[in-house]
């Protein structure tokens, strides 16, 4: 089973192909998200699955802290969104 990853601080020009790239030297990737907000602006952070939870592990090693454009990228395990209450 596959393992997901959280990146953030990502150039807001950074492309799916730009980490695709980056993120597929470490194995075979499910998927790549970018995540977007209302107007289809980029929100910062990506996740990235791969098939295997050894390269995704392999991946965040090396890639915590990794430089790109200038930024350090924050990679750490997705965790699901935790449930939050609305304040009307």
């Amino acid at each position: 089973m596959g393992k997901k990853l959280f990146i953030w601080n990502i150039n807001f020009k950074a492309t799916k192909e730009n980490l695709e790239e980056v993120f597929a030297q470490y194995g075979e990737l499910e998927e790549v998200i970018l995540v977007k907000d209302e107007q289809g602006r980029s929100k910062g952070f990506w996740f990235v699955s791969y098939t295997s939870e050894e390269n995704a592990q392999e991946a965040l090693k090396a890639l915590n802290w990794f430089e790109i454009d200038g930024r350090a990228l924050f990679v750490n395990e997705a965790r699901p969104q935790e449930k939050r209450e609305r304040n009307f």
